[in-house]
């Protein structure tokens, strides 16, 4: 028997959905995945609110992921929200737009559960490993470090460090200017340091793996795609000068040619080097040499637990 669920993500850039089918092992089958870029924290980091048109161009998205979950006869449906709607102080107005459209309440969980649930939907395709993965999440405005073995999480942190947020706060030229990308990596670095020594003290994890769009997006471009392929990215593995010469690449162009890119996605253009730049120093600062990139993230473990 199945159980046809679906899961919806809503972070600070993006808000994702996924309907698929749970077996009796409890494996998903996708039926429906999407994403749509709504920038629903724009502004966040500055202001501490959501904005009007954030919240309209979250409001229209999930319209048309409700009418999808209606025609393909979803079963249960479980809608997370993150960073944002964790910072903003108009987070009711949020909960009452989501309310009026899918008919239920978001989840505004917390930092430790969001690590949890991207750590539970990564693991669940992987090659098993050994030893221990150190898992990281970058999101639009915060990072989650999450480190276990198998399907079991041994620590875990959220922390305000996004490619949104950190292109807000520090990199406002095109090409980001030098001063800019230090200021940002050493607010990165100094983030990235503290989650380390919560959920990898003792750097016990051997594998680093990455998730979300982000890590996926460079994948794309370090295998050098001419669309964005799932498939292809999916367990790919990047050295770490692969990570740092990509970018490079990223941060030395300017938003016009990073769109051109072909497997760039319109809404991620713009914040791709913030991102790009936590990538870069987590790998640094973690001392793992490579990166495993995974499809599956949060989202995955949203639809597992609907």
């Amino acid at each position: 028997m199945t159980r046809r669920v679906a899961g919806i993500d809503c972070g600070t850039n993006s808000l994702r959905l996924l309907i698929a089918d749970i077996d009796a092992d409890g494996r998903l089958h996708d039926v429906v995945r999407r994403m749509e870029v709504v920038r629903l924290g724009e502004g966040v980091d500055r202001t501490g609110r959501l904005s009007e048109a954030a919240l309209e161009r979250t409001r229209v998205a999930l319209a048309d992921y409700t009418a999808q979950i209606r025609e393909h006869g979803v079963e249960a449906i479980r809608m997370v929200a993150t960073s944002a709607s964790r910072d903003a102080d108009n987070a009711a107005d949020f909960k009452a737009m989501v309310e009026s459209v899918l008919g239920q309440d978001p989840e505004v969980i917390t930092g430790d559960e969001e690590a949890r649930l991207s750590f539970t939907g990564a693991v669940a395709t992987l090659p098993v490993h050994e030893g221990q993965r150190l898992l990281i999440d970058i999101g639009g405005g915060s990072t989650e470090f999450v480190r276990g073995t198998g399907s079991e999480v041994a620590a875990a942190i959220s922390v305000d460090v996004g490619c949104v947020r950190m292109t807000e706060r520090h990199l406002r030229s095109d090409p980001p200017r030098e001063d800019e990308i230090a200021e940002a990596v050493a607010d990165i670095t100094a983030i990235a340091d503290g989650a380390l020594a919560v959920a990898d003290a003792n750097r016990e994890a051997t594998e680093l793996v990455a998730v979300a769009g982000t890590a996926t997006t460079i994948a794309a471009i370090a295998l050098e795609l001419k669309a964005y392929d799932a498939d292809a990215i999916d367990g790919t593995r990047l050295s770490y000068e692969r990570v740092v010469q990509v970018t490079a690449d990223l941060a030395a162009a300017n938003h016009d040619e990073r769109l051109a890119i072909p497997a760039m996605h319109p809404g991620r253009a713009d914040v791709i080097v913030g991102g790009a730049l936590v990538l870069r120093t987590v790998m640094e600062r973690s001392g793992i040499d490579s990166v495993l990139i995974s499809e599956h993230d949060i989202l995955d473990g949203i639809a597992l637990s609907a």
